[in-house]
């Protein structure tokens, strides 16, 4: 009597292991590189946190007169001076040559002016520029 064998031959599963390997190294290249992605979607969230701090502060300024009064009406003369509005407090740096992982910097700490100045936000990476995000920002009062 001879016995029926079931099962996969080794050419199937040489092919199966070959066609595993290619996908393979096809799709992790593109999930490789998520670091930047992360970082730079990170800056986009500080800069809309600190746009709309600065939206509300301008609001509260404009709804006092502009007269500065806690909790209400902050002075604002740099873009340094937004991290102060957001809750709890943000410490702007300005960005130094290479930048420190998941620490916020602004590119540059220039004076506002009642039109707005573009702030950029840089969130570090470990490399010299970062990742960047820019937003405009008006003084207040």
């Amino acid at each position: 009597m001879s016995k029926l064998q079931r099962g996969f031959t080794l050419i199937e599963l040489v092919m199966v292991i070959v066609i595993l390997g290619v996908l393979a190294a096809v799709a992790i290249p593109k999930f490789v590189d998520l670091r930047t992605d992360a970082y730079q979607a990170s800056a986009k969230g500080y800069a809309g946190a600190l746009s709309s701090a600065n939206a509300i502060n301008y609001a509260g300024c404009a709804a006092k007169g502009g007269v500065a009064t806690a909790n209400v009406c902050v002075l604002v003369n740099s873009c340094a001076d937004l991290g102060a509005l957001l809750q709890p407090s943000l410490t702007l740096g300005v960005k130094p040559g290479t930048t420190v992982a998941g620490t916020v910097y602004v590119a540059a700490d220039t004076a506002t002016t009642a039109t707005g100045i573009d702030c950029t936000v840089v969130v570090g990476d470990g490399t010299a520029a970062g990742q960047t995000a820019i937003f405009t920002a008006t003084s207040a009062p």
